[in-house]
């Protein structure tokens, strides 16, 4: 049975604290819904009412776009070891950019990983568990070092070119230009 609250309790960090995936969804008028896996140390619960993860770049600035056409998004939680346990955060977001002034402040409960482009900072509306069943029962068998490796790899200045050119979703809806983390690479965003 579904169970609501109003915000994030002790028992809902601790269920978060220990899972290596999470998923995003959001969606926006006339646009396609979008649903992303995340994973990495990329998720803070910052307040009960507050949380934030931090997005690398990727294939697309879905999330980027449709946050700032609706607002709305809603975050999951899926337990694969035992208890079965789903749990899901529904709730408000924006996008804070490197050059945002919230940035530092935000930026300072995460480590900054290669290609982080931006911050996602969510107010919680409602919390939701439900029984999580019908989920199979698996096991992490190692994070995916590949995307942080090709972020490391590549060119700053050619990867700012591509992306330059990036500036609405798949749909058409604008999103605000992101830069990305670099390890050591003047012009990206700092240490």
């Amino acid at each position: 049975m579904a169970e609501f609250s109003e915000a994030l309790d002790a028992a809902h960090r601790a269920m978060i604290a220990q899972q290596p995936v999470f998923f995003v969804a959001t969606a926006a008028d006339g646009a396609r819904i979008n649903l992303s896996p995340k994973g990495y140390d990329a998720f803070r619960v910052l307040a009960d009412d507050r949380v934030a993860y931090l997005d690398l770049g990727g294939s697309g600035n879905e999330t980027n776009a449709h946050l700032q056409a609706d607002g709305r998004i809603t975050i999951m939680f899926c337990n694969f070891q035992q208890p079965a346990q789903i749990l899901r955060i529904y709730g408000t977001g924006r996008a804070v950019l490197p050059a945002d002034p919230e940035w530092e402040g935000l930026a300072a409960h995460f480590t900054l990983m290669p290609g982080t482009r931006q911050i996602f900072d969510i107010a919680v509306e409602s919390v939701q568990t439900s029984c999580g069943w019908g989920v199979p029962v698996m096991q992490l068998e190692r994070e995916r070092p590949t995307l942080l490796k090709a972020h490391a790899k590549s060119n700053p200045s050619e990867w700012a070119a591509k992306h330059a050119l990036r500036l609405s979703s798949i749909d058409g809806l604008p999103t605000r230009p992101t830069d990305r983390y670099v390890a050591g690479e003047p012009g990206t965003i700092p240490d």
